[in-house]
């Protein structure tokens, strides 16, 4: 097995590359290192699988056409986990044409480079976001995802899509697998857990949106880590179309108070509140289902809220200092 990790310098890119390295797994990184947030960040994670055993790195925008399929000429991989992505609902009010040209075109650039380079099988990251609306909670597989309230959502919907029609049509092995507010050490900047932390420890206020009446399903990294490389080593069958949509989440609906709250006794520290409410495209809470993810894998992430934050705010105590 030699692994293709798009997004290598991301977040959860860094820490599945790092876990395949660690079970003996050849893996090429690639990332475009996009400015969306602090590149310091991007690089310093890179750090940490540069010059591993087994580990290359390609800087590459997936939305070019001519070096996409050049590194999937090149490359030599078995499999992909495909986890570049621009991610953030808020951000997708503000520039739209982002969402569409890396979460559209870049992952139509990876199914062509997947289909010509017949790759075993392809996993890639979809979202929560994709239930929109959804009030019927735990969300389920099972249930109807074709009123996304973000243009976020609207393209992990369309990801989706376009994998059936490869699988369908080219019988190539895809399996989506929808994230649940996944946190944890090397996090994104612009995620709950980094903002909340760095506003408590300035002494300044932090957004609470929806009146602090938010419900998220906090997924530690280290199990979605393990659900992805559980998932990659079983591709849907190809007696029929090859093609799976899973849920990884911590299966609790944690109220924002909760969060917050556990966070501010780890910090030390008390939180002084702004109160807003609910931001266009966001929801009111995420809640996953994950009997499929068990059944096929027989994992289940795990990890309490209060663990997983404590590991995290030891991360950024000793990286930011």
């Amino acid at each position: 097995m030699r692994v293709l990790v798009t997004g290598a310098a991301g977040f959860i890119g860094m820490h599945v590359a790092a876990r395949l390295l660690d079970d003996g797994v050849a893996v090429l990184g690639a990332d475009n290192f996009d400015p969306y947030y602090d590149v310091a960040l991007k690089e310093a994670r890179l750090a940490r699988l540069s010059g591993r055993a087994g580990f290359e790195f390609r800087r590459l925008d997936l939305a070019d056409d001519a070096p996409a399929a050049q590194c999937f000429r090149e490359g030599g991989f078995t499999h992909v986990v495909h986890l570049a992505a621009q991610p953030g609902v808020r951000y997708s009010l503000e520039n739209p044409a982002a969402y569409l040209r890396n979460n559209v075109a870049a992952f139509g650039n990876v199914l062509e480079g997947c289909r010509h380079g017949r790759i075993a099988h392809l996993v890639y990251a979809s979202s929560s976001s994709v239930y929109g609306a959804n009030h019927t909670l735990p969300f389920s597989e099972d249930q109807s995802v074709d009123h996304p309230v973000s243009l976020y959502a609207a393209t992990k919907k369309a990801d989706e899509l376009m994998a059936h029609c490869y699988s369908h049509l080219y019988a190539l092995p895809t399996t989506g697998l929808r994230f649940f507010t996944v946190y944890g050490p090397w996090g994104r900047p612009d995620m709950a857990p980094m903002l909340f932390t760095r506003a408590i420890l300035a002494g300044e206020p932090i957004k609470v949106f929806n009146h602090g009446r938010m419900r998220r399903d906090f997924t530690y990294v280290d199990d979605i880590v393990e659900g992805v490389v559980r998932v990659l080593r079983r591709p849907p069958a190809k007696d029929g179309v090859p093609y799976a949509i899973y849920n990884i989440g911590n299966h609790e609906a944690v109220e924002l108070e909760t969060f917050t709250a556990t966070l501010e006794r780890l910090l030390g520290r008390p939180a002084e509140k702004i109160y807003l409410p609910m931001q266009d495209g966001d929801v009111g809470a995420t809640y996953a289902s994950i009997d499929r993810l068990r059944a096929l894998t027989g994992f289940a992430p795990h990890t309490p809220l209060a663990d997983g934050l404590a590991r995290f705010v030891a991360w950024y105590r000793g990286y930011y200092g």
